[in-house]
């Protein structure tokens, strides 16, 4: 494995310092532009970039991980508002919408949770100030009081767990400041959005500081239904969060945060390419016109006919308490969390306005999440040739979901619970024994304990109704690394980690004795090589950072057809085998002065199957296109193909330019280019295909020369240019005729508006 790692970094070695070549040179152009005096002669170094990755405040330029930092400047001028923006800036991410937030997915390198049980474990852990999410949804919303964001790429699960396995989103929120502080932030556009969000901070004492902040966003969407002449497809959505510091002494630090979010999501699922043959249920005389009166079905199509308004409503409530207390010149942390998350859910399922029986089929659903961790850690200085962190942790999450659909067709009616409960140890070291050299080593231990409920309400005697379990697992993962500093300014790491994802049970409509029988998913597991370089400038205007990259994932959790207890099958959430992931990724900056900064990132990923031999056929896929119909139910062999939602180029290019224009005055220019090739939503369906697309976003406008207020006019998806945020086939509900919706992204179309920011 060894040797086939090294054969691949060498052949992706020349691509990627191809691309570092490239950005440099775009930077170096830039620095020394025509007119333009060099940056080091008119303001001073560019300051660092702090990240808490390891669990302690670090240069980004010195951790040997694949991070990213979105700061909010560069979150504004790409156009990013909701969480479901991020993977516009972070080309190793890709976040799929769904109908509703907890159905939506987040991958990293093309891995993520591609499952809708409510035990099933998240690829990708989602942070809010180091204190984990038991719900990825519960940060689809806004991003208010966003101080920056950290994403790290490939398993992390020794520092952070088994929710970690693919990576992490760590969202830093501002803290207290010593002196008084106010950013306003509003935002207006030409399609009917708007909001904005209030961050206050300060003192409230010699040794106590605060910081609050609120936001409200309201949009109504992109999408009409025809049948009341809604808007739908949009959100409103209000949060608030607060912080109190409180410093008594020097040596302790004790940080109370609170936080609170409620809103609402308006659900559409347009059609993109229909049969003209196809019928309703293949029923006669249901025809497209009859049922979906009015509307146009095409890849431009924006219009839907409902006679169920489809949304969800939701609200969430938590905080956290966290103490920092130094011992001598080591420092204890403790951090105690809870939170709380409550989702509704209301879909169309029939799609149509139908007015008859089979048109008013609908599904209602419940989301209910607690969730309470301790974790505790010790940790040595930094400065030391020797120094450590060793901690412990532990997390109870609940999770509860009543689901009923009907009344006339795919019935369904049960209620289902789970909980899991873990206790882990960890430890992570670093030793210098040389200058230059340092050493790497973690491990972590953690003891998991799952149980369910599932209470079927439609099953009919004698079948049973009512099913029980229980699981135990202990499982230990560990990351060895090796750095050397040749410079101040260049660094090279090279990691191996592996990665663990916990076992669950597949809470779904169709769970049955079978499937009790058949006990637990297995845990996946995952080992990776991340080969690694850190360049920066001498005065750290420019960076150009590569990582290489190849991830071996086994006992796959994924969609897949199994063999149950009685001989039987079926399709349900079970361990289909392998995939590989590889790649390279590069990321560069160049600040040049207060006027320039330019931004670049590439990712290009080969992320396939390495073992899927039973899958499940995709909606109308025929043997000719490789559907096993001798098998029963029918399968596909997706062992070799590349996995879904796995561009193999994504990339990110952004600018902002300041120039001013008299002493106390700047103008502003922003340009940012997004571009992501080809993907499949689901393997080698073809109604599911995403071409490649590009996006460009552009910003005019002013800012004070002390950056204090800024006015800044933007067009989104400037070219417009029409992709989708996900694409369904529901052939089944069309008679198995072509039937494929679409979710519409927020720039589906071109619009305009206008940011206004003030900073005092």
């Amino acid at each position: 494995m060894a040797l086939n790692f090294i054969r691949f970094e060498s052949s992706m070695m020349a691509l990627g310092m191809a691309l570092g070549a490239m950005a440099l040179s775009t930077a170096a152009t830039a620095q020394t532009a025509p007119g333009a005096a060099p940056a080091a002669a008119d303001a001073a170094s560019a300051p660092d970039i702090v990240v808490t990755a390891n669990k302690r405040s670090e240069n980004v330029q010195k951790v040997p991980l694949a991070v990213s930092v979105l700061a909010p400047a560069q979150l504004k001028s790409a156009g990013v508002t909701q969480f479901s923006d991020l993977g516009r800036v972070s080309p190793s991410l890709v976040i799929r919408t769904a109908e509703q937030p907890v159905n939506s997915n987040v991958s990293l390198r093309g891995v993520g949770t591609f499952a809708f049980g409510i035990g099933v474990e998240s690829s990708v852990a989602v942070l809010v100030d180091e204190v984990p999410l038991a719900f990825a949804a519960r940060a689809f919303s806004d991003l208010p009081d966003v101080q920056r964001i950290e994403v790290l790429r490939g398993p992390q699960s020794t520092l952070y767990g088994k929710s970690a396995s693919a990576g992490l989103i760590n969202i830093i929120t501002n803290d207290p400041t010593s002196t008084f502080h106010l950013k306003a932030n509003a935002l207006a556009t030409s399609d009917r959005e708007y909001g904005g969000s209030v961050t206050a901070s300060g003192p409230m004492g010699e040794d106590l500081g605060y910081v609050v902040s609120g936001s409200y966003s309201n949009w109504d969407g992109n999408v009409k239904n025809l049948f009341n002449g809604k808007r739908t497809n949009g959100h409103e959505a209000g949060n608030f969060r607060g912080k109190i510091r409180w410093t008594p002494e020097a040596n302790l630090k004790i940080t109370l945060s609170a936080n609170y979010l409620n809103g609402n999501t308006s659900v559409a699922r347009p059609f993109t390419h229909v049969s003209p043959t196809a019928l309703f249920r293949g029923t006669g005389g249901l025809t497209i016109p009859v049922v979906m009166p009015g509307v146009a079905i095409g890849p431009d199509n924006t219009d839907i006919s409902n006679n169920y308004d489809s949304r969800t409503k939701y609200k969430g409530y938590g905080g956290y308490l966290r103490g920092e207390l130094g011992l001598g010149d080591m420092t204890l942390t403790s951090i105690t969390s809870y939170d709380h998350f409550h989702q509704f859910d209301y879909l169309d399922q029939d799609d149509t306005s139908y007015s008859g029986t089979l048109g008013n089929n609908n599904q209602v659903g419940e989301f209910k999440e607690h969730m309470v961790t301790q974790e505790v850690r010790l940790q040595s200085p930094a400065e030391k040739p020797f120094r450590y962190t060793v901690g412990a942790y532990y997390a109870d999450v609940n999770f509860a979901r009543p689901f009923v659909r009907g009344p006339y067709f795919s019935l369904a009616n049960w209620y289902a619970t789970t909980e899991s409960r873990q206790l882990a140890g960890f430890v992570q070291a670093d030793y210098s024994p040389i200058e230059k050299l340092t050493i790497t080593g973690g491990a972590r231990v953690q003891n998991e304990k799952v149980q369910y409920t599932f209470q079927d309400n439609l099953a009919v005697a004698p079948a049973p109704s009512f099913f029980s379990g229980h699981a135990k697992d202990t499982a230990f993962t560990w990351k060895a690394n090796v750095r050397y500093q040749f410079t101040d300014n260049l660094m090279a790491f090279f990691t191996y980690a592996t990665g663990y994802k916990g076992q669950t049970y597949d809470l779904t409509t169709g769970f049955n004795a079978n499937r009790a029988a058949a006990g637990p998913i297995k845990p996946e597991k995952s080992r990776d090589k991340e080969l690694g370089i850190r360049w920066q400038s001498q005065d750290h205007r420019l960076t150009a950072n590569l990582t290489l990259f190849s991830t071996h994932y086994t006992n796959l959790q994924a969609q897949s057809i199994e063999t149950l207890a009685d001989g039987t099958s079926n399709y349900r959430l079970t361990n289909v085998g392998g995939l590989t992931t590889k790649g390279v990724e590069f990321e560069g900056t160049a600040r040049m002065g207060r006027d320039l900064n330019l931004r670049s990132s590439v990712t290009y990923l080969d992320a396939k199957y390495s073992s899927f031999p039973v899958a499940q056929c995709y909606p109308l896929q025929t043997v000719a296109t490789g559907c096993n119909t001798a098998t029963s139910p029918s399968s596909q062999n997706l062992t070799g193909t590349r996995a879904v939602q796995a561009p193999k180029w994504k990339f990110e290019l952004g600018g902002d330019y300041s120039p001013a224009i008299t002493d106390t005055l700047n103008a502003v220019v922003q340009a940012d280019w997004q571009y992501q090739s080809s993907l499949y939503f689901q393997a080698r369906d073809p109604e599911t295909f995403q071409p490649s697309y590009s996006i460009v976003n552009v910003g005019l406008g002013v800012r004070a020369g002390n950056r204090r207020w800024e006015v800044i006019g933007f067009v989104n998806n400037l070219f417009d240019k029409q992709y989708y945020g996900s694409l369904v086939n529901t052939a089944g509900n069309f008679g198995n005729q072509i039937a494929t919706q679409a979710v519409l992204p927020r720039d589906f179309r071109r619009y305009g508006g206008v940011r206004v920011g003030y900073n005092f």
